[in-house]
């Protein structure tokens, strides 16, 4: 059966044009799929890959929906964008994934936790809050989260005493017990409109503690084949219970007990999938494409070892970004450089990533550790 996408010029719009759109209209360029863009920045990474490129507020109602009408298959690459639009593209017959009902859980963390509890799925213990509470009715030590617009460990804090809390913002939040993690782990599923699914293995997190941001992505991941298997059977669990179409990553804690709890979701490709791109069969942006469009799943299989090192603007610099240690890092074998064509750097942020691949994950270590030594995002 021919696919409507390749064959009648259907359009796929994406909400958000950062770097995971830049690298999902990579395949979309391979297979000549016509799509649109929607940022709210004029120098979106994904701007030059787009068929037609608009700038706009993603949580603005009638802008969300005024670009739906020159979609037929709407799709996401941030969460943060205006679900009840989503929902009035939905019953003009659009089809948006994922489901703005999905969506509308996964955006709140507070809903988010309820839906865990609900559902019986572990979880850290949690409260929410419409607002910061006192702090004596919280007990610290505690993780804080704000219940929307936190991304990349910004919105995320560990308090551990008065003075840290009083310097949170007073926004919607939950707190949550402190969890002894021995490993933190990834799962990516895919999950198709007939709810069949399919799931990458687990890759293991390794993150930088001041900044609560992914340092290192690594496969295979320390867990045993049981514990492998316990963690993708209660990722597929939960994507099937929230009914989400397209990628969903299960972001896991591993405790010291041995209990394995979920963290946090995300319904879209994820930093922890970037490896893919060069070590497994079919890359998650691929395998998100398939699913919304109609196709057979890919084989989720690696095929090497692989470390992905995020890129990411260093302490003290902030304006026209300039990388340093670029021929060293190159002349590495095995070593591929995505650079995500933001302009600005600062802090933290998010600039491109590398991937590391070979047989021996171990002498993958010891090269990722030269990288990070090697390169430096400063300014000009």
């Amino acid at each position: 059966m021919d696919n409507s996408a390749f064959s009648n010029g259907q359009t796929l719009g994406v909400l958000g044009g950062g770097q995971l759109g830049k690298m999902m209209l990579t395949k979309c360029r391979q297979w000549d799929l016509h799509t649109i863009v929607l940022d709210p920045s004029e120098t979106a990474p994904a701007r030059l890959l787009a068929n037609n490129f608009y700038v706009g507020d993603l949580m603005d109602y009638q802008t969300v929906v005024d670009f739906g009408q020159n979609a037929d298959i709407i799709t996401i690459e941030i969460e943060n964008v205006n679900v009840e639009a989503l929902q009035t593209l939905q019953e003009q017959g659009k089809k948006v994934f994922p489901k703005p009902e999905t969506l509308a859980i996964i955006q709140d963390k507070a809903k988010q936790k309820q839906f865990y509890k609900t559902h019986k799925l572990p979880t850290a213990d949690f409260q929410s809050f419409d607002i910061k509470p006192d702090w004596d009715s919280v007990k610290a030590p505690l993780i804080w989260k704000a219940s929307r617009f936190g991304y990349d460990g910004f919105g995320v804090k560990k308090i551990e005493n008065q003075q840290h809390w009083e310097a949170l913002p007073d926004v919607p939040c939950i707190t949550e017990s402190c969890v002894a993690i021995d490993k933190e782990i990834a799962i990516i599923v895919a999950r198709n409109p007939k709810g069949d699914c399919v799931s990458y293995p687990p890759v293991e997190m390794e993150f930088n503690s001041n900044a609560n941001q992914v340092e290192f992505v690594c496969y295979p991941s320390t867990l045993t084949p049981q514990q492998a298997n316990a963690c993708k059977t209660l990722a597929e669990q939960l994507t099937n219970a929230i009914d989400h179409v397209g990628l969903l990553a299960v972001e896991l804690f591993l405790d010291s007990d041995g209990n394995i709890l979920i963290n946090e979701v995300a319904p879209r490709p994820h930093n922890s999938g970037h490896l893919s791109i060069e070590a497994a069969v079919t890359s998650q942006f691929e395998q998100h494409l398939r699913t919304i469009i109609g196709l057979p799943f890919g084989n989720c299989d690696f095929l090497q070892h692989a470390i992905m090192i995020n890129v990411v603007g260093d302490p003290g610099h902030h304006g026209p970004v300039q990388y340093k240690g670029i021929d060293e890092i190159l002349a590495i074998s095995q070593t591929q450089l995505h650079l995500y064509g933001k302009a600005e750097t600062r802090p933290m942020r998010k600039m491109g990533h590398i991937t590391l691949t070979g047989t021996n994950i171990d002498e993958l270590r010891q090269k990722a550790a030269q990288v990070k030594t090697k390169l430096k995002v400063h300014t000009i």
